[in-house]
């Protein structure tokens, strides 16, 4: 019988020190793209792929991300009262009829194979997704989002998968870089993966993003590996380790990502959604050309 996945896990325990001080009271997976925070981009991603259980690894900090999917019986009794049917249809969607959230604390921050191990008592014996919900990425008109893509390639498959994409070779050291050896259209094995090499030692120019399709043995092996970088459980070495015993696949998804990780990635995706979003797209744009950007650009030049 073919495994389906049905179970994603968030990894939101950071501390997001990239964006302080708006991360000090606030985590920066709440921090908004337009009027949506990012870690609901993803959601809705998973959602979208089949995954009726979230499983988001928090820290002390992180209450306003379960805040944000809980039901919110005063807000909704307001809207209610006032008449706001469209605005409560929107608070009461945010999670779907039939999909779970788990919230499960990361006692202490020991790197994302860490925090993916935390999920076990959840996930269990069942191939499990994990989203980076820094990598936001743009869904595809004609193949869905980069989770959905990935799934339908789980099903046909039944093995890892590692979302990729082609970067630099000179930003390799910012990532977990694949051997790829050929396999299929925009699929390739792992023959082995590499945790931020330097340009002159990176196998290839397929950096691993935010996106996983995991089985279940990588528990076992994230157990019982040594601690690798920054004295941190790394899910690269896991992974690593996971390349001796099962098949692993690389896929090229199909959609833009930008790394919300970094402030300028986050610039950019606010700009770009901003021009995408049916109320104010138009509006923004408009003044985009014609107003006050253009006119600040030429009142200080370089």
């Amino acid at each position: 019988m073919k495994r389906q996945v049905r179970k994603a896990v968030f990894p939101v325990a950071g501390l997001g020190t990239r964006f302080l001080p708006a991360t000090k009271a606030s985590p920066k997976e709440m921090l908004p793209i337009v009027d949506k925070p990012l870690i609901q981009y993803g959601v809705e991603e998973a959602v979208a792929a089949g995954v009726e259980t979230l499983v988001f690894i928090i820290g002390r900090t992180k209450n306003a991300i379960a805040d944000h999917f809980d039901k919110a019986y005063e807000l909704e009794a307001e809207l209610e009262v006032r008449g706001k049917t469209d605005l409560l249809e929107v608070v009461r969607n945010i999670v779907p009829n039939g999909v779970e959230c788990v919230y499960v604390r990361q006692a202490e921050a020991l790197g994302l194979g860490h925090a993916v191990l935390c999920a076990r008592p959840v996930v269990g014996d069942e191939p499990f997704a994990v989203i980076l919900a820094d990598d936001l990425i743009e869904e595809d008109a004609r193949e869905g989002g980069a989770l959905s893509q990935m799934t339908r390639h789980f099903n046909k498959y039944q093995c890892s998968i590692l979302g990729v994409e082609r970067v630099p070779k000179s930003e390799s050291e910012k990532y977990g870089i694949v051997h790829p050896l050929p396999f299929a259209t925009r699929l390739s094995n792992v023959e082995d993966i590499v945790e931020k090499p330097k340009p002159e030692n990176a196998p290839s120019d397929l950096a691993v993003v935010g996106r996983y399709i995991l089985t279940p043995r990588i528990f076992d092996l994230l157990t019982n590996i040594e601690r690798g970088a920054g004295n941190e459980i790394q899910l690269t070495d896991g992974i690593a380790a996971l390349l001796h015993e099962e098949q692993v696949l690389a896929y090229e998804f199909s959609g833009r990502r930008h790394d919300c990780g970094s402030k300028l990635g986050y610039l950019v995706a606010t700009v770009e959604y901003g021009l995408r979003h049916p109320e104010l797209g138009e509006r923004f744009r408009n003044y985009l050309q014609t107003g006050g950007f253009l006119s600040a650009v030429k009142a200080d030049p370089p």
